[in-house]
């Protein structure tokens, strides 16, 4: 293990190590990680944790460039398990807990890991036989074994409370720690994307990558500091979680708290109201269901409606229904941002209308994630912010800022490729030239501002050739009546509009099945007539599950196709 103390100066430039290994020394006494009504650890305990995964490490014969593949629910010891990987110098192998048995032994065969670290739930269903390459097997949260290969690592994890103490036979303090010395280009970790179009990819990161996401967030969130809280609801096994909801407020002193229920309303803003955090980072989803279940209702009555539209009146109702939702998100929120699929219009445009800090921004696993952003303050309904530091972007097309085309990204942030996947690669990288082509397809406008169109990979071929992109349809669906969300699929030339009805609501509202179907019939025709005649549906499905969704709760569009 690369551990001699380099001046400090070359090791900080671009080192992600560097930032991890002040942000524990600065903060030593405070609370680093949580899980809400169970364990707490101070940023010292969590040091002393990653020096004994740092000696199971040695134990192993890992060295730094190795991988160390991780499997379960957020939790803490998640948490430290993955900052032990990146300060060893080890290639963290996130593996999302939800795959099944088959696919996790698939991924980390794939990914040559030595150790896994797995929820005891996901371990004791996984066949030691099927894992040849692994030198040993630990459970997440007890760090017991699983299974060994070798001797020393079954010796070592023992011993490991008496090998700690002869390492530090004096003391355990902030001066004992001294991490991988990072160089940019280092793989940091391989992460197998969830993917809402088809098979997982393992996409390789640098730490220059995670790095340079983390610089922009200590940069551009000033507003969070030590001692602060964070309700952690994404999975950690994702990059907007990992990166964005757990590294960037640990490396600030903050303390990051792990749901350990689902993140339904009631759980959430139970946690809001304890935390009380500034910063809420989310997907549409969970502040979807918040907004439709404690908001919308309200402003649905005869007296409200008739308030809202007189001027003044409706700006002071307005201010209340803000104060409220924030006091709903524990009193204290200063921004909550929104990443992984599109914001609900009808929602979008009803947050803004009563100046509530929420800014939508984009990116991908691809960039470790951060591709653009834009604070509340400067945000606009139906962007995604501007390009973020040490990042170009341009969009494909003859008049950018009019005609859809890929969007191409290029800088820091990007990803060194596909593991062993040579030909992925070479696709997404076209010309060789550094500029990778996301998937996605979009616009800029003259000042910066990007807004996404739809996936390139789902854009459907009108009958004269038209491009059309099912997401722009499905905003319109999501923002009517009893509708909790769709899919616009292509079925042998014709546009089927598949429905999720909002059943509970229309429950509520004494709305049956027959009715339910009326309904959506005529929202058929309300969207139809906002949509060019090539982009008009043909007919709409109802479905009567919710459709099975990736981590990051993007619709996994490729089982409904046809």
């Amino acid at each position: 293990m690369n551990n001699t103390k380099d001046p400090l100066k070359p090791y900080g430039e671009r080192s992600l190590n560097y930032i991890i290994e002040n942000a524990i020394k600065k903060n030593w006494e405070l609370l680093a990680f949580s899980d809400i009504g169970g364990s707490n650890y101070k940023f010292s305990e969590v040091a002393e944790l990653i020096e004994k995964l740092h000696i199971l490490f040695e134990a192993a014969d890992v060295k730094p460039g190795d991988k160390v593949a991780l499997c379960g629910k957020n939790s803490s010891a998640w948490a430290m398990t993955f900052i032990a990987c990146l300060t060893y110098g080890a290639v963290a192998v996130p593996i999302l807990h939800e795959f099944k048995p088959d696919s996790v032994h698939n991924l980390v065969n794939h990914s040559d890991a030595k150790l896994l670290f797995a929820d005891k739930a996901i371990l004791d269903k996984l066949e030691e036989n099927k894992l040849p390459n692994l030198v040993g097997a630990f459970y997440m949260m007890e760090e017991g074994i699983a299974f060994s290969r070798s001797k020393k690592l079954t010796d070592a994890r023992q011993d490991l409370n008496e090998l700690f103490g002869k390492k530090y036979p004096e003391n355990f303090s902030p001066q004992s720690i001294c991490y991988f010395r990072d160089s940019p280009q280092d793989l940091a970790l391989i992460n197998y994307t969830s993917g809402s179009t088809g098979e997982p990819k393992g996409v390789m990161l640098p730490f220059l990558s995670i790095w340079s996401n983390i610089r922009y967030s200590i940069d551009k969130l000033t507003f969070l500091k030590p001692g602060d809280g964070m309700v952690n609801m994404l999975p950690l096994g994702h990059l907007y979680g990992m990166v964005f909801e757990m590294l960037h407020p640990f490396v600030k002193g903050c303390n990051c708290n792990f749901l350990t229920k689902a993140p339904s309303p009631r759980v959430l803003i139970s946690a809001f109201a304890q935390i009380r955090p500034k910063l809420i980072i989310t997907v549409p989803l969970v502040i979807e269901k918040i907004i439709r279940a404690n908001v919308f209702p309200k402003l649905q009555t005869t007296s409200m409606k008739i308030l809202l539209k007189i001027p003044i009146i409706n700006n002071r109702i307005y201010a209340k229904i803000r104060e409220k939702l924030v006091e709903t998100f524990g009193g204290r929120i200063q921004e909550i941002i929104i990443g992984g699929a599109p914001l609900n219009a009808e929602v979008e445009s009803f947050l803004y209308r009563i100046k509530f800090p929420i800014t939508v921004g984009y990116g991908m696993t691809e960039c470790g994630p951060l591709i653009t952003y834009e604070p509340p303050k400067e945000s606009r309904p139906h962007t995604v912010g501007r390009i973020v530091d040490r990042m170009e972007i341009k969009v494909d097309s003859p008049d950018p800022a009019h005609v859809p085309g890929n969007i191409m990204v290029k800088g820091d942030n990007v990803m060194r490729g596909y593991y062993k996947n040579e030909k992925a690669t070479k696709e997404v990288f076209p010309k060789n030239d550094g500029w990778m082509n996301t998937g996605d397809m979009g616009l800029i406008s003259p000042d910066g501002m990007i807004s996404i169109s739809g996936r390139s990979k789902t854009m459907i071929l009108g009958p004269s050739g038209q491009n059309i992109y099912p997401e722009e349809i499905e905003q319109r669906i999501n923002s009517m009546p009893f509708v909790a969300e769709s899919l616009v699929i292509d079925d042998d030339g014709k546009l089927v509009a598949l429905i999720f009805p909002d059943f509970d609501t229309a429950k509520k509202k004494g709305i049956d099945r027959a009715q339910l179907d009326n309904v959506m019939a005529e929202n058929l025709k309300t969207v139809n007539k906002e949509l060019e005649a090539y982009s008009r549906l043909n007919r709409f499905e109802i479905v009567e599950q919710e459709f099975e969704k990736t981590p990051k709760r993007s619709i996994k569009r490729f089982l409904y196709q046809r």
